[in-house]
């Protein structure tokens, strides 16, 4: 089966419109303010927002808790589309 390289097979991940729309959903006034709803430092959204970590599946649970939007919803807002999620670790086999 041939793979295609079609922009539409892109998953294209934008974290800033998930942590925006969470901030107008709760009507807070920033980052600031989102930090101390989810318990996380302000850096950790910083980073989030600036690419250089991943939304996590505990955030996502803290963003589930404090927004009341759930999960599915929430990996919509980020663009994740997938329909099978992996672990990021490998499970080791009993032989």
């Amino acid at each position: 089966m041939a793979k295609g390289n079609h922009a539409s097979d892109t998953i294209h991940f934008n974290p800033s419109y998930l942590l925006d729309t969470l901030i107008i959903r709760m009507n807070l006034p920033g980052d600031g303010a989102l930090a101390k709803k989810l318990k996380v430092a302000k850096p950790v959204i910083d980073k989030i927002r600036r690419g250089e970590i991943p939304v996590s599946g505990s955030i996502m649970l803290c963003m589930e808790e404090a927004a009341g939007i759930n999960i599915d919803e929430l990996r919509a807002l980020v663009g994740d589309r997938r329909t099978t999620c992996r672990l990021s670790y490998p499970i080791k086999k009993d032989d």
